[in-house]
């Protein structure tokens, strides 16, 4: 692990918001991450290669796919309590019917490019056959895997991410401090025009002197830079350079996909509560979900592992903080949403990817002018 701090910097030295002077509401964990919340943790498989003219199922590849695992690995076949939104649904979560049937989901989740979604999902079940046999033993598995597009930069029918990319990125999945911004699912994303990604952050709240972590991760590829704003500060007309260079023409097809983890205990329909609760973390950066844009949202709970499960043949008994008290916990979603996409902005650098399409990375001296 790195010896940079954990708020300023990510593992490999790249910068996160708070390092350039600028600190959001409320009060991050440890490591200001999803992986705050104790059980979860976080893996990548990045794919970088080749450029120039786009040839398909050669490249140039700019992608990747992330696995986000609610529990540790020998506790994945115990169901989370959860709850999933839509903003815009242009976009892929799958499992989603089985959480709004039950309120819960097992396995890890998996976040890539719109055209490897599938594969995400089908090689989580073969992984977890792999390493967690029993859990499909007798059972059916249903997993998490969701995607935003990334073929402005990469070959996106060329189908590069396989089933030992998600192997890997399950495998590697681990907690404390998380690479952020061209990395994972995020590697080719875009957000107001400038490179984006994978981010994170986190916050705790106190409730009744207890302590409880609150954890989001998004993979942002969305929005218009016009819309872009930071703590409240409209970027245009100071950011209108540099723009992205169109060497193909770039069709609107934008997405967020967040995920919102906690140990305080909620029922499943203060799951769903939570998720609704992301889009106004975005609307503070300056997204408002225009129509090409798959806004999806799920959040889970890890406490309560076995009323979660449910066995047969008794009553199952869940503690839950009341409605009335969840108010904090909005407070920390929206924040946790909005550090997020900015660290995920902030820890990047340009790319050009096929056929020469160029993403400017957000400019840092821009914001150590203005927020240092």
């Amino acid at each position: 692990m790195s010896n940079h701090d954990p708020h300023l910097r990510t593992p490999s030295g790249k910068p996160r918001l708070r390092s350039f002077g600028i600190v959001p509401d409320g009060t991050p964990g440890r490591f200001n991450a999803i992986t705050d919340v104790p059980g979860v943790s976080v893996g990548y498989t990045t794919l970088i290669s080749g450029d120039g003219p786009l040839r398909v199922g050669t490249g140039p590849v700019r992608t990747g796919v992330t696995a986000i695992l609610p529990r540790p690995v020998q506790d994945l076949a115990t169901p989370v309590f959860a709850g999933v939104f839509s903003q815009n649904g242009n976009g892929e979560l799958t499992g989603t019917h089985i959480i709004e049937e039950t309120g819960a989901f097992n396995f890890p989740v998996t976040i890539t490019n719109t055209h490897s979604c599938g594969v995400t999902r089908d090689a989580t079940l073969r992984w977890m056959h792999q390493v967690l046999p029993a859990a499909l033993d007798s059972a059916w598995g249903l997993p998490v895997a969701a995607e935003t597009y990334d073929g402005f930069l990469n070959d996106i029918n060329g189908h590069h991410v396989g089933f030992e990319h998600v192997a890997a990125a399950l495998d590697s999945a681990g907690g404390g401090a998380i690479e952020e911004g061209s990395v994972g699912g995020g590697t080719g994303m875009i957000t107001f025009g400038f490179k984006a990604g994978s981010g994170t952050a986190s916050r705790i709240v106190e409730w009744q002197d207890r302590r409880y972590t609150l954890g989001v991760f998004v993979q942002s590829n969305f929005g218009k830079r016009h819309n872009f704003t930071i703590r409240g500060r409209r970027v245009e007309p100071e950011l209108i350079e540099p723009a992205i260079r169109e060497a193909t023409a770039r069709a609107e097809k934008g997405s967020i996909i967040a995920v919102v983890a906690t140990d305080a205990p909620f029922l499943p329909h203060q799951m769903k509560r939570l998720a609704r609760r992301v889009p106004l973390g975005i609307a503070m950066t300056g997204g408002f979900g225009y129509h090409s844009s798959g806004d999806i949202f799920l959040a889970f709970s890890t406490a309560n592992p076995e009323a979660a499960l449910g066995a047969s043949g008794r009553i199952a008994s869940a503690e839950f903080i009341p409605d009335v008290d969840i108010d904090p916990f909005f407070d920390a979603v929206v924040q946790g949403v909005e550090e997020a996409i900015f660290n995920a902005l902030v820890a990047n650098e340009d790319m050009t990817g096929r056929d020469g399409n160029f993403v400017p990375a957000l400019p840092k001296e821009w914001l150590k002018e203005k927020f240092g």
